[in-house]
């Protein structure tokens, strides 16, 4: 399937539907005075998250949402309908975006979350509404409220507590079928990740449950990134919105290969990547940097020569760094047990912490 993380899309509400000017003419009620019904209102466009949807692909098909006006108000001082809502349905982390202004409009985060985008017009009233004692056969009615049209950017970023980050052919992607259900493409050339892939890891015992707490997390895996990626080498940096929500990064090294500067080299490359988008982030308003986010290492390849003498080189240095290291090889599977578990730790951290900082916020 493909993946579609940005589209621009036209939406516009109904108007409502204008108000009447009649008049009752009966028979046996010469003077029934004005009988102008008003209009219905319009269409709302509302944007709910669906928890079933992962990509933002049906609006490459479709990118005109107009919602139905409001009926106009008839005779007899009867109502014009109001027109249904439209809703669009998108997957849960779409961000909205008003694309002539570029404001940042809503972030739809959890499933069943819903956001009136675009709210109808509302109906006009008829004429009998008008009737005075001095003016008792009013000509007024008001028209319907007008539609609301804009072009909205929508922008998905996944939704997952560990971010993998890294160069190509890290095994990234090996990883995240270790430690998941998720089957991304695997190859031994660079860029076999052309699009972001999620699996959800279950750490043992109780199918991930322990003393009532779900310990299920979502691992993300991004395209590879390597230096100069800020500036559109390789796949570019874009991915990285992906793992702007994470909790902590998993940076996977190829602790086997000395190209790049060797297993440190290659690191201090992607943080400098992760720095730069930052940067541009910052340009952005938006000042939540990532790059000093909480960080594992996974020392990826131990099965392959020269990869456990790296790691005795270089450990105590990447925990200079504060950066734990976790000795692994997906291909063998030797140390994903170990991996899997100070993952697990250190995501339920994170959600003590987020959560305390939700109640305080609430207090």
């Amino acid at each position: 399937m493909q993946f579609v993380d940005e589209v621009k899309i036209s939406a516009r509400s109904g108007k409502g539907g204008d108000g009447l000017v009649a008049f009752l003419r009966e028979k046996y009620r010469p003077y029934g005075g004005p009988a102008g019904g008003d209009g219905g209102k319009g269409g709302d466009v509302v944007f709910v998250a669906d928890p079933n949807l992962n990509t933002l692909l049906d609006f490459r098909f479709t990118r005109n949402w107009f919602a139905e006006d409001g009926g106009k108000g008839q005779s007899k001082n009867k109502s014009g309908s109001d027109a249904e809502d439209l809703i669009v349905r998108v997957p849960p982390g779409t961000v909205i975006y008003d694309d002539d202004t570029g404001e940042k409009l809503r972030d739809l985060m959890t499933g069943g979350e819903r956001w009136i985008g675009l709210p109808g017009g509302k109906g006009g009233r008829g004429n009998q509404h008008f009737a005075t004692p001095k003016n008792q056969a009013p000509k007024k009615a008001e028209p319907g409220g007008p539609a609301v049209e804009k072009t909205l950017r929508l922008e998905l970023k996944l939704l997952a507590d560990v971010g993998l980050v890294g160069y190509p052919n890290a095994g990234k992607s090996t990883l995240l079928s270790r430690v998941s259900a998720a089957r991304p493409k695997i190859a031994d050339y660079p860029f076999t990740t052309l699009v972001p892939n999620l699996g959800v890891v279950r750490p043992k015992g109780r199918k991930g449950k322990e003393a009532g707490v779900d310990r299920t997390f979502v691992v993300a895996d991004i395209p590879g990134l390597i230096e100069g990626a800020h500036e559109g080498v390789g796949l570019g940096i874009r991915f990285l919105r992906h793992v702007e929500r994470t909790a902590l990064f998993l940076h996977v090294i190829d602790f086997a290969d000395p190209a790049d500067g060797g297993p440190w080299g290659r690191f201090e490359k992607v943080q400098a990547e992760l720095i730069a988008y930052d940067a541009m982030r910052a340009q952005e308003g938006d000042h939540s940097p990532i790059a000093s986010r909480p960080a594992l290492l996974a020392a990826n390849k131990m099965d392959l020569p020269d990869a456990q003498e790296n790691l005795k080189a270089l450990r105590k240095k990447f925990e200079k760094r504060g950066i734990f290291v976790v000795a692994i090889s997906g291909v063998t599977g030797f140390g994903i047990d170990e991996l899997i578990e100070a993952l697990s730790s250190r995501v339920e951290e994170a959600r003590r912490s987020r959560l305390s900082v939700q109640l305080e916020e609430r207090s």
